[in-house]
Order: C-alpha cells, then structure tokens, then sequence
C-alpha cells in the first residue's frame, strides 16, 4: 500500500489558495487513495494518463485523483471509477526511459464526480468540491486524543514506521487533517480507505477510524505475542543444543560420555551381537545414525527407539536344537495323546528326514477334525517332542491383513504382524508355531487375512517374509507351520492347496474310556488337589459317562463331567470327610442327576416311514431320522427340516426313482396321484444339506409306502441316481463312529466306500456289519422287518 509523506504533511498556505476549477482532468489510480494535504509520489505509465499529465504540466498543474474499483482493470470506465476524489497539485514531474512517468502531488480538497464531458484521450468531469462537517469541539478533542493515543501504540508494534510519524501525529491539531494522516498511514483495503475519504462529517471519521485503529491494534498484539513465543521457543532449543555441545566438549576431554551417546553406543553392540542378516543390520545402523542426530523430545524419536528394540530382539540366527531321537520323540507322543498313529508317523517322518538333511525346511501340516479331539495339545505335544518352542495364536474372527503382516510405521501406535510378534515372543527361529482355527478366518474392507497366510504358508516364499512394520525380509523357513480346522469348506483353495492335510477323526467308546484312564482322570484329580487315595473311577461308570452324559466326537464334554465328580469329592473332602469314594454308575446318577442322552433308534424306527441315516458334522459324524408320512392329496411332496438344496433334489430324486419302481415293490403304480407325501428330517433348528441321504429317503419312502417298518439295527449312507445307482459319499470314518456310538449293528454304504474302512479301527470294524451296494436293490429287501412281494421285474 502507498503511504503518505508525513513529513510533508503539514499546513501549506499557498497551496490551500490555490484557485480549483470546477472542471478536472480524472487520473485513474489503482489501489491507492490520496487525501487532502497528502504529499505521495506516483507512477504513471497508462498512454492516456501520460498525455493527462503532459496537458496538465502546460496548464494549472491541477488535477482530479480518483481510486479505481478494481485495481486490475487496465482502462476502466466512469462506472468502474469511484465517485469520490481529491483534487491534487503536482509538484514534481520526472520521465524515466520505458516511457512512464513518476509524479510527486500534493492533495488539495475533496471533490465529487458531478458528470463527465471529455473521454478521449482522457477522462474530464465536471466536480463539486466538499467542505469538512464540523462538529462539538469537546467530542472532536475527545476522539483525537484517544485515536492518538491507539496509534501511538500501532508505531511501537510496527517496525516499517519510523518515529517522526509519531512527532507528526502528536503535533496534528486539525481533527480533519489528524483523521486523513492516520488513514493514509493504516494497513486498511482500498474500500475502507475510500469510505474514510468519503466520510465529511469529522467525528463519523474519527469515530470510524478508532474501529480500524482498535481492529488493527488486536491483530499487531496477537502477531506480537505470536513472535516472541516462538523466538523464546527458539532461543530454548538454541540454548539448550549449545549448552548439549558445551557438555559434550567437556566430557570429550574428561574422556566421560553422556548418558544418551552411551545408550547409542549400547545399540551398536546389541545390533552386532545379534548377528542380524546383512540387509537388516544395515537398516539398523541406519536407524541408529538418524537417533543420534534427533533431540530426545522429537515425536520420531520413541518410533526409531521401538523399531531399533523389535529389530534387536529377534532371533534372527537363534535356533533351538532339535531332539533327532526318534524312540525318545515317540515317547513323548505317546505319553501325551493316545492312538492318532498316523499324525505321530508324519512327525517322526520329519524327525528322520531331518536327521538325514539338516536344512530341511519346515512342514506346513493342517489337522482337521471336530472340536475337542486333541488338535491344539498335539501341536503343544510335538513341540515337546522336537525340543522346539510352542507359539499359537487364533485365527477365529480376525478381519484385518494386518494382524498378519502389521501396520506400517507412518501409523501412530503400530506393530508388526502377529506372526513375527510370535517369532520374538518364542527367543527362537525355529518354533513349532500353531495357527489355530485357519477355518474362521474372516474378511472385510481392512483386507483378506487368508491371501497375507499364502506367503507365510509357502515353503518356497516364508524364506523372505516381509513384514510391514520391519519392511525388512526375514526368514521363516525353519518354522514348523500347524494349522488347525474343524472342516476344510471354508478355507481357500489356495491356502489349503499349501499345507499337508491330516485328519483327526472322533473317537471311539473304548478309545474315549482308555483316554480317560490315562490321561483326563488323573488331570482332573491333580487339577482339584485329588489323590487316587480319595476318588477312583470304576470303568462302569466311565462308559456311563460317555454313553449317557456325553454325545460328543471329542472329549470336551467328557472331562467336565469327570471334573464336576471331582468337584463334588473335593467339597466332601475339604469338608472332613476323608473316605476314598469309588465312583459307580450309580454315583455318576447321584452326582450329575438324570441321565441326559438315550438310545431313541428302536423306538423311533419302529413304525414304517421312519429310517436312520448317517450324516457328518464339523462336531464329527451323527445319526439322522428321515421321517415320511403320506395323505390323500395330489402329487404333493411336502420338505421340511431347514434342508439344503442338494438334500431337497436327493428327495426329489429318491420319488422319481420309486414312482418309476412302484410295481418292483408291490405298490400301486399311480398311487402318487392320490397321495401327497411329507418327508421330514428332525431337529429342524438345524440346517442340513448333502447328497449322502439319498438312500435313507428312499428307504424312509418305501417303507411308508409298503406300510413295513426298517430294521432298528440298520443305518445307512450314500447317494443315489434316478437309475437306482449307489454312489459315493465322503466322512465315512466319522459316520461309522456315529454308528457304533449309537448301536447301530449294520451299515449300509456304497460300494466304492469300502477303500475307506482301512482308517477304521479293528474292533470298530469287528463290532458292526457292512453292507456295500451299487444298486438300491441291492439291499432294499434286507433293511426292512418284512419281506416285500418281488414282481417279475424285481431282476431288472
């Protein structure tokens, strides 16, 4: 902004003489207004404006000052021309080479733009010149003082305005003249500079410019608070690192370090000592040199100091040795988990390979079976085995990429992943390392935690595992990866494509009771402060344990209810009662009540319509009631059950089959036109779905239909064709298990089934009857209680 010459301003009588002529030549100015008696030198360098002044220099040297509405305008029009002025001299004329001029004026009076006669070259008007308004002399002498007084403290704060301003301010005693000094002086906008201009009664000036000056006061306070905060700010940090430079110098030559340099020099040897691969040591210097050089306060210090501790505390070359005695390892297996043969093989596989080939990299196993088989203790058990560390962390419900591969750095609050937090968290390169349930592993907009497990899970990429928060490769392939699942469906084809899988069926009556013997028992008793002086088991009473209290694949539900007996002898125990309780089948009754489980199979297939087939859950395998119930109707076939829509087309299929099929079984080839059908599968809470039913419903079917019942004894399995051909299903080791759990005493299964009866224990095998079919005719004779009249197509 263009300040005015205050030295300048000041009474000149010759020029307040000065005869104005009510016609003026109006020289445009941008963003500039003069006020009367103002002295402010200009430059002109618009072609029109030159040859105003030219033309003026030859006359009166008086011309008409008016501010422009938009200083960017290059030739503005009246309407764009304020209509307020001043009337000014020139004084001093000079001509410089590009043509421009440079101008000093002195301003006369105000003027008012009454209407213009001349465009060309330049504008002319015809003006009324404007007197000041007096007003009450107390109130003007008022108002000075204290907008001298407010101004007088804007010189202090302002550097660019020297001290005579002051001298000119306090020596003004013309209000008019004192209000137009102070705003030329102001940092205001050209709108406000102009309402001041336009302003002729003094006090509304006066009182005007006391806002401004006050407005103006507040923001040069605040600015000056601002400053001196910050260069005392600065001045601290200044001082404080001299002071820090003086103290190094001087223990320099003391030959003593500063407690922050030795904790530096500290890192250095730990990052040494660890023997770190050569990309993360030199990450690691690099980090250090940057702690060096930052101030304990600064908000990336903590940062670097947590990175550099996380890269320090890995065990990037610690290995624990591996114990390669495979009878020593089987003893250990042995003595923790009972049966499982075929996983404990796999391990001493391992265990042998690895005695032949040292660098062997780790297996990647997956053990599925249902809940409570003993999948996560085994993982415990072979880290025993194999002298390892034992690291497991649940996948159950995790959503964010993240907790595999951790946040980066630039977050406030980050970690690496849960893999490498697992690695720190075992001192060893080296660990078993459990992943458990991989089955439930969610996914979101945060990211699909499964896909950041392929690399960890790939034997030929976990060598260079970068995790985010390290950014740094490390490898993970002398890890012995387990996962564990309680069914293979959910998890991607890829991730499952990359581990070995292993099944840890349900067990068995007699495994379940041997089990108890040698492990659960004396847990419990040693878990309640018992000794075999105080409880023992009769075998009675554990089979009635497993057959009428629990219903289960695994044994979860079986050492709750021996700890809730242990419970209840402990209570008689602490209670004084020192005698030795042996525990029946009818203690069992006294001390957990009512029986919970009963054997329904006789009583609930005792009427025709009703079969039993096997079905597999991820809780292991279980007995299913196909229930069919005919009325008269038309063609109706009526699902029900929460069946899925594989379960519905089997039974869709099972009635095309035996409409087809009706005179083979003795029953009345349209006898579908006056019937409508029902089928029912029980416990209708729970979804069902799969193909292996097919058999049963058509048994359920025929055996409504010819009005026999099924054998109580049979269950079966397996899928069926609108040919009437057996097909094969899948879970038959947990189907069986079912079976004999519920005394079932005969199975029917298909054919192409049978390979998988190697997995079955022997006296499983030894205590039920198999049937194996590729055709229904092949056993639908036999499952029913009475024989049905074979028609002579019964050979077809």
């Amino acid at each position: 902004m263009t300040k005015g010459d205050f030295s300048n301003f000041k009474e000149f009588d010759e020029l307040e003489q000065m005869a104005i002529p009510d016609e003026l030549p109006i020289l445009p100015l941008r963003d500039v207004v003069i006020y009367p008696s103002m002295v402010s030198p200009l430059i002109v360098a618009r072609p029109s404006s030159v040859q105003l002044l030219e033309d003026v220099m030859k006359s009166d040297r008086i011309v008409g000052l008016v501010a422009q509405k938009s200083p960017e305008m290059d030739d503005p029009e009246p309407r764009h021309i304020f209509r307020f002025g001043t009337a000014a001299n020139i004084l001093k004329m000079l001509r410089f080479p590009d043509g421009s001029i440079r101008i000093l004026i002195q301003g006369l009076e105000r003027f008012r733009i009454m209407r213009y006669k001349l465009d060309a070259p330049y504008y002319v008007a015809r003006i009324k010149l404007l007197a000041d308004i007096e007003d009450y002399e107390v109130e003007l002498d008022a108002l000075s003082r204290n907008i001298t007084n407010q101004f007088q403290k804007i010189i202090t704060l302002v550097p660019t305005l020297p001290d005579e301003l002051q001298i000119a301010v306090m020596n003004m005693k013309n209000p008019s003249k004192l209000a137009d000094l102070l705003a030329s002086n102001l940092n205001l906008s050209l709108y406000e500079k102009q309402e001041i201009l336009e302003s002729l009664n003094i006090r509304e000036r006066l009182q005007r410019l006391t806002i401004l000056v006050n407005r103006e006061l507040e923001v040069l306070e605040m600015g000056s608070k601002i400053q001196t905060k910050v260069q005392t700010e600065m001045g601290r940090n200044q001082r404080e690192y001299y002071l820090r430079e003086q103290l190094k110098a001087i223990q320099a030559e003391l030959g003593e370090i500063d407690d922050r340099t030795s904790e530096i020099n500290q890192l250095r040897e730990k990052v040494k000592s660890v023997n770190m691969p050569e990309h993360a040591e030199r990450e690691a210097f690099r980090e250090l040199d940057r702690l060096a050089k930052m101030p304990p306060g600064a908000a990336e210090y903590t940062v670097a100091r947590t990175y550099i501790d996380w890269l320090i505390s890995l065990p990037w070359s610690i290995s624990s040795d591996d114990n390669l005695d495979l009878k020593e390892a089987q003893k250990v297996l042995d003595d923790d988990h009972y049966n499982l043969k075929k996983v404990k093989e796999r391990i001493l596989e391992y265990l042998a390979v690895r005695k032949l080939k040292a660098d062997m990299k780790g297996p990647i196993l997956c053990f599925v079976g249902p809940p409570g088989v003993g999948k996560t203790s085994l993982g415990r058990s072979i880290a025993r085995a194999m002298n390892r560390e034992f690291v497991r962390i649940s996948l159950g419900g995790v959503h964010d990429e993240a907790e595999i591969r951790g946040h980066r750095r630039t977050y406030i609050g980050s970690l690496p992943g849960r893999i490498i937090q697992g690695i720190k968290n075992a001192g060893t390169n080296n660990p078993v390392f459990m992943l458990d349930e991989v089955d439930k592993i969610g996914q979101d907009f945060r990211g699909d935690p499964s896909s950041a497990l392929l690399e960890v899970l790939d034997p030929e990429q976990n060598n260079s595992f970068s995790d985010h928060y390290l950014d740094l490769s490390f490898d993970l392939s002398k890890v012995f990866f387990i996962t564990t699942a309680n069914y293979m469906d959910p998890i991607p084809p890829a991730l499952k494509d990359r581990m070995e899988t292993l099944e840890l069926p349900g067990y068995t009556e007699e495994e379940k009771l041997k089990i108890a013997v040698r492990y659960l028992i004396p847990k419990q008793r040693k878990e309640h402060g018992l000794t075999g002086k105080n409880v023992s088991f009769q075998k009675s009473a554990i089979k009635t344990l497993i057959t009428e209290y629990t219903r289960e694949a695994g044994l979860r539900n079986l050492e709750r209810e021996i700890a809730s007996i242990c419970r209840k002898v402990a209570k008689n125990v602490a209670s004084g009662n020192t005698e030795k309780v042996s525990i029946t089948s009818a203690k069992v009754h006294e001390f957990l009540g009512p029986q919970k489980y009963f054997p329904e199979i006789a009583e609930r297939t005792n009427i025709p319509g009703v079969a039993v087939g096997l079905a597999w859950t991820p809780a292991g395998g279980d007995i299913l009631f196909i229930e069919s119930s005919a009325m008269k109707g038309n063609k109706g076939l009526t699902l029900t059950g929460q069946l899925g829509d594989v379960m519905k087309e089997s039974a869709q299929a099972a009635m095309s089959y035996l409409r087809t099929k009706a005179k083979q079984f003795g029953i009345k080839e349209d006898f579908f036109e006056k019937l409508d059908v029902h089928l029912h599968v029980p416990a209708g809470a729970i979804p069902k779905d799969g193909p292996s039913a097919g058999l049963t419903i058509v048994t359920s079917l025929v055996s409504l239909l010819t009005a026999i019942p099924v054998k109580s004894d049979v269950a079966m399995t397996g899928e069926i064709t609108l040919r009437g051909k057996v097909l094969p299903v899948g879970g038959i080791k947990e189907k069986i298990l079912a079976a004999k759990s519920a005394g079932i005493k005969k199975v029917i299964m298909p054919k192409k089934n049978e390979k998988d009866l190697e997995e079955i224990a022997e006296n499983v095998k030894n205590s039920v009857e198999f049937q194996f079919v590729e055709n229904i005719d092949d056993f639908i004779y036999d499952v029913l209680k009475r024989k049905i009249p074979k028609s002579a197509d019964s050979k077809k």
